[in-house]
């Protein structure tokens, strides 16, 4: 039997992205209550330098592209959604996640390497120096996402999140599409994003336990450095777990990140799932499609395969 392609997905303004290994497709809720689809094909840089592909490279590539087709979608839904603005461009994208990363390495590297020195002159050992900083850094982490967790913009759009794991769910379980049997599911996703972060947190506690405790400059510069380091080991032990979730072990070591999720995660309503089943409809091979191609999921393609799904759009 063929295994089937792994598909991932983020929750976006009134809607869901999600992604296969050849497509990703954008589903929005319109103000007019009908669902707009936007399809692109995946240009992965792995795919021309295989040797990204290999293990803790992998999870870096994963990551920077996750960032980079998140804020397109993000920036698509924005608009279609209702709301103010064109989409954002190339340079924008770009300085959007320039200024995101200064934020989080302010947040989550700065501000706990600095608050750990005042129990330096208590604590000698710079093993428990580093995993203070640590353990405060997973505290910011926890109080950064129940502060965005509060702000009822956000809840509906973990609401959306939900939709998105459930389909997920039943796309992985080999079940039909149908808010039925899609809305049976958890929420809660082993191969979630906030799991990846959480991990990420965890990895980052052991990992910087053992660089010993320089100057201020050089503790900072150096949690920097090992951030790729850091994420291509997380997004690994992600992987494995997300393969092999049916084995107990691995079922409870990815219990304090699946908890996690309801924080981040809401119970979706129907027209919700709606969406999400669109999105995933999107980037499903076309034999797995239950319904024909409309003009509104043609993709951007070029040449024989677009006039293809052209003429199939048009005998609909």
């Amino acid at each position: 039997m063929k295994k089937k392609p792994m598909i991932g997905g983020q929750a976006v303004i009134e809607g869901v992205m999600m992604k296969s290994p050849e497509r990703i497709a954008t589903a929005v809720r319109e103000p007019s209550g009908n669902i707009t689809v936007r399809v692109e094909p995946v240009h992965s840089i792995g795919d021309r330098f295989p040797i990204l592909k290999k293990p803790l490279l992998r999870g870096v590539v994963a990551l920077g592209e996750a960032l980079i087709y998140g804020l397109k979608a993000l920036s698509f839904s924005a608009q279609a959604a209702g709301e103010e603005g064109e989409e954002l461009s190339a340079k924008e994208i770009a300085m959007t996640m320039a200024a995101a990363f200064g934020l989080a390495v302010l947040l989550f590297v700065v501000l706990p390497t600095y608050a750990a020195k005042f129990i330096h002159g208590v604590v000698t050992d710079t093993r428990l120096l580093n995993l203070f900083e640590g353990f405060l850094r997973l505290g910011i982490f926890f109080a950064y996402v129940a502060a965005i967790s509060s702000m009822s913009d956000i809840r509906r759009v973990f609401q959306y999140h939900g939709a998105e794991h459930k389909t997920i769910f039943a796309y992985e379980a080999g079940l039909p599409l149908t808010v039925e049997t899609v809305r049976s599911f958890g929420r809660l996703h082993p191969r979630c994003g906030t799991n990846f972060l959480f991990i990420v947190m965890l990895v980052s506690i052991f990992m910087f336990a053992f660089l010993g405790w320089p100057d201020l400059w050089l503790r900072i510069v150096s949690r920097v450095v090992l951030l790729p380091l850091v994420a291509g080991i997380a997004y690994e032990i992600i992987r494995y777990a997300g393969n092999n979730c049916d084995k107990a072990w691995i079922s409870m070591l990815m219990k304090p990140g699946l908890w996690l999720q309801y924080m981040t995660t809401r119970e979706p309503s129907d027209d919700q799932l709606e969406v999400a089943i669109r999105a995933m409809e999107s980037v499903l091979p076309a034999p797995e499609k239950p319904e024909p191609v409309t003009l509104s999921t043609i993709p951007p393609f070029e040449g024989e395969e677009r006039e293809e799904l052209a003429r199939k759009a048009a005998n609909a």
